[in-house]
């Protein structure tokens, strides 16, 4: 049997192939109009593609046996199944749209998971120079300096970041929904990134987020970090393929927010 990896190992792995990925991105931003497919809302670049052969390939040559989820091939890891128990989560850009317009808000997101416990994670923002880290036995990073949630208690002071998607919502009015958390906090943004949007809950900037169809390569490796800055992550209701609802919080205001997000009481 071979040696499992520590969780420092996997980490420096998952930030190789950030940066990989995220670096490739950055010199070719000049090619950011190459679109491959056009879909409701939604793009694919031919970055997308080639950003994620970057980082899988630091991945596969660091651990060949290791299963492989990317967003840029869903379903591969199961097709190709083996025996191994981890896996590997990717998202090349997210923030596909951002980064079209050439805006700076998008990132690559490594994550890995062992018998689908998420281990270590990376997110590299390489526009903002932010990469964000974190393994499950060590505190939440950015740029290598210790990072903490906000203290923020009661949902009307709070800000949080959501998104409105109405292409993968798992059939929730996107504006209806957008409208419910504006009437109770302070005030909500929608950054385009949903892994920056968690690591801005991790590093204080922001109190909460939610989500109501978010994929699981945007939320792994940025999910682990919200958790080992102080956060609580949850995924609310059951997961459609590898669609959910996502949140995460301060902690602080956490079952607030989710009260507010519950659409087992929408109407």
């Amino acid at each position: 049997m071979a040696e499992q990896p520590d969780e420092a190992r996997l980490l420096a792995v998952a930030v190789s192939a950030a940066r990989a990925g995220g670096l490739h991105a950055l010199t070719n931003w000049s090619r950011r109009h190459e679109v491959i497919m056009r879909a409701p809302h939604d793009i694919k670049l031919q970055l997308d593609v080639e950003c994620q052969q970057k980082a899988e390939s630091v991945i596969r040559r660091a651990f060949p046996e290791h299963l492989v989820l990317g967003e840029e091939a869903a379903g591969t890891d199961e097709r190709n199944a083996g025996s191994s128990d981890y896996r590997w989560i990717i998202d090349p850009i997210d923030g596909t749209v951002n980064f079209s317009h050439g805006l700076p808000f998008w990132c690559t997101s490594i994550a890995v998971e062992y018998r689908g416990d998420v281990l270590a994670g990376a997110v590299f923002g390489p526009a903002l120079d932010h990469l964000f880290t974190a393994t499950r036995s060590t505190p939440a990073s950015l740029n290598g300096q210790p990072i903490r949630v906000s203290q923020t208690t009661d949902l009307p002071q709070a800000m949080i970041a959501t998104g409105i998607d109405r292409g993968s919502n798992l059939g929730i009015p996107p504006l209806a929904m957008f409208n419910r958390i504006t009437s109770v906090i302070q005030k909500a943004r929608v950054f385009g990134s949903a892994a920056l949007d968690l690591c801005r809950v991790a590093s204080g900037h922001v109190d909460g987020y939610f989500e109501a169809g978010i994929f699981i390569w945007d939320v792994a490796a940025a999910g682990l970090i919200v958790r080992q800055a102080g956060g609580r992550t949850e995924t609310l209701g059951v997961p459609q393929g590898h669609c959910l609802r996502f949140m995460g919080s301060n902690g602080h205001i956490h079952d607030a927010l989710r009260t507010v997000v519950d659409v087992t009481r929408f109407d």
